[in-house]
């Protein structure tokens, strides 16, 4: 069983557009090519023709039972239509979780503005997702997107489910500390490289993710996500399959810590 926490149908290819459907079904075959058994569908804090909205991204997914939507939220452009729209969607249970994206968009996640949304997330009981670390986009200001800026929203909703995306990177050490210090904080190893791991950086990010798992313990935190279609599916196995790890903690990262925060029925796949 896989779980993959981290995927988009967004269009990176911008000198072209690439419609819903083709992404969808690109995504559906690389499932399939992996074997992979589910995927989690993150939608943009932006909306346009490359990057569809939350809305579209549910009404195109209705037909497959193994995919799920989280919903990307942004800070500079949202309205009361759309937290409407988001609690309606969360209360009919069309979305698994809410993505926020510091970095890209600039504020910390202990920001009042997203007050409303947290309590939401926790009266639903979804996971929220965190952006953090590098930024795709050298346009993105990274002071706001630095994992240590998470336990100050840990520590202040302490029922909240925070996910720390793509581990921190490169901050690994900082998101380690502040998953190991709050139980209420998990991460995800998405986005760690373009396309395919070289050799090296295999090596590199081998070592840093077993220095995480020995430092905060057994990996009931920690969550595999690809960031397809930016980071290869193939590749991110082959370095799922390259850790130091028994087969009872890999599980725990490839499908159960997943399954069980998302509430993913494994039994429907």
């Amino acid at each position: 069983m896989i779980i993959d926490v981290h995927t988009h149908i967004n269009n990176y290819h911008e000198d072209r557009v690439v419609s819903l459907n083709e992404s969808l079904d690109k995504l559906s075959q690389n499932m399939k090519d992996n074997s992979i058994d589910y995927s989690l569908v993150l939608t943009s804090y932006k909306v346009n023709e490359h990057r569809p909205s939350t809305k579209q991204v549910v009404e195109a997914i209705k037909g497959y039972n193994n995919l799920g939507v989280v919903s990307g939220i942004s800070y500079l452009h949202y309205n009361h239509r759309d937290v409407i729209e988001i609690s309606d969607y969360l209360e009919k249970g069309f979305i698994k979780g809410l993505k926020f994206y510091p970095g890209y968009e600039p504020f910390y996640p202990n920001d009042i503005r997203f007050k409303l949304m947290y309590e939401m997330a926790i009266e639903y009981d979804v996971p929220v997702m965190f952006h953090s670390g590098d930024t795709y986009a050298p346009t993105g200001k990274i002071k706001y997107s630095h994992p240590i800026h998470i336990d100050d929203l840990a520590v202040d909703y302490p029922e909240l489910k925070i996910v720390i995306c793509h581990v921190g990177n490169p901050w690994i050490k900082d998101c380690m500390e502040v998953v190991y210090k709050n139980k209420n904080v998990y991460a995800d190893i998405s986005g760690l490289v373009l396309g395919d791991f070289s050799d090296k950086f295999e090596r590199y990010m081998k070592k840093e993710i077993e220095e995480m798992i020995t430092y905060a313990g057994d990996p009931k935190y920690l969550l595999y996500g690809t960031d397809w279609p930016i980071s290869n599916m193939k590749s991110y196995l082959k370095f799922m399959d390259q850790l130091d790890l028994s087969n009872e903690k890999k599980e725990l990262i490839l499908w159960k810590n997943a399954a069980e925060l998302f509430k993913i029925d494994i039994s429907q796949l």
